[in-house]
């Protein structure tokens, strides 16, 4: 499935390039720019042009044209996870034979509406559920494999953790 030949390899070099270079470890990512399109239809761009198109329901007068926002948040966590087990898997020598991770939430429209402030704007909960499978592993080898892969996964920690996030506004 993943060409461990390859990535492990690379992990191994980045983590003893880190080793050695601990200063390079903290970094600025790559800007997120979204624009608003029409409607509620918005296009995100990041610094190699490469573009994210949202969209919402026709319930809160979007087009349905792309999938939300919040859809994405589950995507990005889907897709992180899903790596980062990729990524350990191939740091043990592991071949998987099949890494599937299924996000899904609970939410409550009285947040994002303002219809209920004590009711949160986003996720109440989150849900993962992995399927994953290899020819050379044994169960607890890959339960402990992928529950490293999910605390070290970016998106997942971001969404547990309160990141602190700053605000600035520009009125033009």
């Amino acid at each position: 499935m993943a060409d461990i030949e390859k990535i492990g390899p690379a992990i191994a070099g980045a983590i003893e390039y880190l080793a050695e270079h601990p200063e390079e470890a903290t970094y600025t990512d790559s800007v997120a720019v979204a624009s608003l399109e029409s409607g509620l239809r918005v296009t995100v761009r990041d610094p190699s042009g490469r573009v994210v198109e949202t969209d919402m329901s026709k319930g809160v007068g979007g087009e349905d044209s792309a999938p939300s926002a919040g859809w994405m948040l589950r995507a990005a966590l889907a897709a992180c996870d899903t790596t980062l087990i990729a990524m350990r898997a191939a740091m043990l020598g592991i071949e998987l034979t099949e890494a599937q991770v299924t996000i899904d939430s609970e939410s409550n429209d009285f947040g994002i509406l303002g219809i209920d402030d004590s009711v949160p704007a986003g996720p109440l909960s989150v849900r993962t559920r992995v399927r994953v499978s290899a020819r050379d592993a044994d169960p607890q080898t890959l339960r402990e494999l992928v529950e490293w892969a999910i605390e070290h996964c970016p998106v997942c920690d971001a969404v547990k953790r309160a990141v602190p996030i700053s605000l600035d506004i520009d009125i033009g």
